[in-house]
């Protein structure tokens, strides 16, 4: 069953990449795919070259910044070790949606014996500070571009189902805490020491001493990522020229769907060429310009991330 369950998180996200590929371009014509082929030789990939570094220097600040949460629980960690845990994180979640946050976990404790789940809630609080700047982002998006964000956020996502999805899911975890909590089970123990640690690390934001030192990365990381997004619409004349409030819109659109899916595969490039569409960016160039983005950053993460699962052993053989 459990086996089951992990091949079905992999399947599911690769088979609705492949679906939304599919979709997208049984719309296309000859000429048009041999456009979008076009578009991939004459992009100038200085600019993607651009946004591949300022993607590296988000990551790298994010591994510095995690070092702040670990050590207010009284673990001085390798930075090393804390940026290779940081990219091999980023290439799993390629591969199963979300993953990565266990395994920076698990990386952490391997090599440097923080519990894990310890280590675990401090990357659940940094979620939950990343989410709330987001939320301002998505603020922002909303005030410049309210009416078009409106229409296709609206068109897209189906609120009531995910309202009565959310309801049932918060009634299950209600009652799973109320079996934790009220039982004297073993395995209950067991749940309520992992749950214990895991609230220890979320709160380890509250009594970190280096709170301005972990403020400024956080608005690094994001301004990086905004960054990132920005400059890489310069890889293409036709879309050099859309607005700050087009980019940011398109930026917000193609986050979630990286956040929801493996990595974005299929699904980054849709949402994206959907968006720009909408401000009047055709199709074609919509979708060349969103795997132009997808595909450089998946090559960037493959690399980085698949070093980092070779060079952890050998640069911590002593452990």
């Amino acid at each position: 069953m459990k086996r089951l369950r992990k091949a079905f998180q992999i399947i599911l996200p690769l088979f609705l990449g492949v679906f939304l590929c599919w979709f997208a371009y049984q719309k296309f014509t000859s000429d048009q795919l041999v456009e979008i082929g076009r578009y991939f030789a004459k992009a100038d990939y200085f600019y993607v070259g651009l946004s591949v570094v300022l993607a590296i220097l988000s990551h790298l600040s994010r591994a510095y910044r995690w070092g702040f949460m670990l050590e207010t629980l009284g673990y001085k960690t390798r930075y090393f070790n804390n940026v290779m845990a940081v990219f091999g994180a980023y290439l799993l979640n390629t591969a199963i949606p979300r993953s990565g946050e266990v395994s920076r976990a698990v990386v952490i404790n391997k090599y440097e014996d923080v519990p894990f789940e310890k280590a675990f809630g401090t990357i659940v609080s940094e979620r939950v500070i990343d989410s709330l700047v987001l939320l301002v982002i998505v603020a922002i998006a909303f005030f410049m571009q309210f009416d078009v964000l409106k229409t296709f956020l609206l068109g897209i996502i189906p609120f009531e189902k995910l309202l009565i999805a959310g309801s049932v899911v918060l009634v299950f975890f209600l009652l799973f805490l109320t079996v934790v909590f009220k039982t004297n089970m073993p395995i209950s123990g067991k749940i309520r020491y992992f749950l214990k640690g895991v609230k220890e690390g979320i709160f380890t934001v509250i009594h970190m001493k280096k709170k301005w030192a972990y403020l400024f990365h956080t608005l690094f990381i994001w301004v990086m990522y905004l960054l990132m997004f920005y400059v890489a619409i310069f890889a293409l004349d036709e879309t050099a020229h859309i607005s700050v409030g087009t980019a940011l819109t398109a930026f917000i659109v193609g986050g979630f769907t990286i956040a929801f899916t493996n990595g974005g595969f299929g699904s980054y490039p849709f949402f994206i060429a959907e968006v720009l569409l909408l401000f009047g960016v055709t199709l074609t160039v919509g979708t060349a310009f969103g795997w132009i983005v997808w595909i450089s950053q998946f090559f960037m993460t493959l690399v980085l991330g698949g070093a980092s699962f070779i060079l952890l052993p050998v640069l911590n053989r002593a452990k």
